[in-house]
């Protein structure tokens, strides 16, 4: 797949949708040559800053990391070797972080959930500015709390890579297979328990 044929990645939906739900897709082939601008970030984390929480708490911070910098490395070196095959032609690489507990040592119940709505936002922004996200869960927390000494109450919770789709020839085998391979979602009855 190359990026001309991008149209057979969209979402083929039961319902209409918004444009950048439907073009949105996780790739792993990242063009290695495109680059984040101040403003490309300063947009994203806009979009995930507008994200709904529980009582306004806002419990999501990041780590954002443009390739070629020391944190690149840093958060790349972290990622499991299934994902660091594909993940360092991103143009940034963010760290998804949850303040799982307030300063006096509260737990916040909702604070992962809250990341999460942020980053969809993130993503949806991302898309709608002709980039592309890929959420990853293969890292290790631990490492990425230590190398950028995170304090107590904040967790990692997952990392995403930004870019511009690049050629999927250009990633391993089986990667390559999995980039151009059908997408697919379960049907909605299998998801809805009760609609009244």
């Amino acid at each position: 797949m190359t990026l001309l044929d991008l149209a057979s990645r969209h979402a083929d939906t039961d319902a209409p949708l918004i444009t950048p739900l439907v073009e949105r897709w996780s790739p792993r082939a990242y063009d290695p040559a495109a680059e984040l601008t101040d403003d490309d970030v300063r947009t994203l984390l806009e979009a995930a800053r507008w994200a709904p929480s529980a009582n306004n708490v806002q419990p999501w911070r990041f780590i954002v990391a443009r390739r070629g910098t020391e944190s690149f490395t840093t958060i790349h070196d972290a990622l499991m070797g299934f994902n660091q095959a594909w993940a360092d032609s991103a143009a940034a690489l963010i760290v998804n972080i949850a303040e799982v507990a307030d300063e006096a040592g509260a737990p916040r119940p909702w604070a992962k959930y809250d990341l999460g709505q942020a980053v969809a936002h993130l993503s949806v922004q991302a898309q709608h500015d002709g980039l592309h996200t890929h959420q990853m869960g293969g890292f290790d927390a631990a490492r990425l709390a230590s190398e950028f000494g995170l304090a107590d109450g904040l967790e990692v919770v997952s990392i995403t890579a930004v870019g511009k789709v690049g050629d999927a020839a250009a990633l391993p085998e089986p990667l390559r297979e999995r980039e151009v391979a059908p997408r697919s979602r379960k049907p909605l009855d299998e998801l809805v328990i009760a609609a009244a």
